[in-house]
């Protein structure tokens, strides 16, 4: 056996020793989220500004989305009560870190779930809230319906960016000729599309909706049906505690069970007496399903009565109440054709 190698003066075998001893205690000071939660008092969420519909903070200081409501739902199973929630708001596409060294406990952001975020990064995803993907937004000028039509166009993308890639790639198999026009910054692509710097505008089909409707005419714009990419959206949570990942996952499986069943945040409480065992299990008035998870037997009844049932909370950032008016598509139901489908609590 040759010499042994040293670090700062430390033997290598020690080094690596200490370095797994620290990693270890400090994936132990994280192992039991759902205790450090109840201690403190609140849940700390990690949420984004100004993408509208999934989280933004108005001028008074209230936090408001789909994404925001997500949180919401986990303090309401834990404490009852939906607003024991401190957000803390992240700038860029994501923020793994945060998460990982306990700055919150759950992070519920437009980032969508690939294996890079999967696998790299220390975290994990819970399940997929909403299903997102690059399209192509056109003016009804160009007489198209489909993004197959398109020859000869100018396109407004993100430089450097995922979705130019998508672009490039959905083109280029398509035989379809175009010319690329690169804007700096997402925040970006409404201007020099509304200014008719291109033809057409590339972003995720929630962003595109965004810009249509803020448009001085939003039925002269189209958002054409094709999708260049997959971007399922949900929330993230550290890897290591599976009691606190299977909280996050179960509150949003109960909030699509609650909508497949027909329980609503209007009519729960007559839904109390009801015979649907189901509902009764969902409910907490049969079995004893709460007890792994930590929660009171009343948990879905409190996402459900305060937060609310998927669907509203879909229709109340993303429906025609909303202003967004982002048609459910594939965040419909699996019953009515879409791809949202929670596991039975049984």
């Amino acid at each position: 056996m040759g010499p042994p190698f040293y670090v700062l003066g430390v033997q290598v075998r020690t080094f690596l020793a200490l370095m797994l001893l620290l990693f270890g205690l400090s994936t132990a000071a994280f192992a039991d989220t759902l205790e450090t939660v109840r201690e403190r008092g609140f849940v700390k969420c990690g949420a984004s500004q100004g993408h509208r519909g999934f989280s933004n903070l108005s001028v008074d200081g209230f936090w408001s989305g789909f994404d925001v409501d997500l949180c919401r739902a986990v303090s309401a199973a834990i404490f009852s009560e939906p607003n024991r929630v401190e957000f803390a708001e992240f700038d860029g596409d994501f923020r793994m870190t945060p998460l990982r060294i306990g700055e919150v406990d759950l992070m519920s952001r437009n980032g969508y779930w690939n294996l890079l975020r999967d696998n790299e990064f220390g975290v994990v995803y819970t399940g997929v809230a909403f299903y997102d993907g690059q399209a192509i937004m056109v003016r009804n000028e160009a007489e198209v319906v489909s993004a197959l039509e398109l020859k000869d166009i100018s396109v407004c993308v993100v430089a450097d960016s995922l979705g130019h890639i998508s672009l490039e790639r959905f083109f280029f198999n398509n035989q379809i000729s175009y010319e690329e026009v690169m804007v700096e910054d997402a925040a970006d692509l409404a201007g020099a599309y509304m200014a008719g710097i291109c033809d057409a505008v590339t972003a995720a089909a929630s962003k595109l909706q965004e810009i249509k409707i803020n448009a001085i005419d939003p039925s002269q714009h189209r958002i054409l049906p094709e999708r260049l990419s997959k971007e399922p959206m949900g929330p993230v949570v550290r890897k290591g505690d599976m009691k606190w990942q299977t909280i996050v996952r179960w509150v949003l499986f109960a909030m699509i069970n609650a909508e497949e069943l027909g329980v609503n945040s209007r009519n729960i409480d007559t839904m109390i007496e009801t015979k649907n065992p189901r509902m009764r299990r969902l409910l907490g008035l049969d079995g004893e399903f709460s007890q792994a998870l930590g929660l009171n037997a009343t948990w879905a009844q409190d996402v459900i009565r305060n937060v609310g049932n998927f669907g509203e909370v879909y229709e109340r950032n993303f429906g025609n109440t909303s202003g967004l008016m982002i048609p459910r598509g594939t965040n419909e139901l699996w019953t009515k054709g879409g791809l949202h489908y929670a596991p039975p609590i049984r």
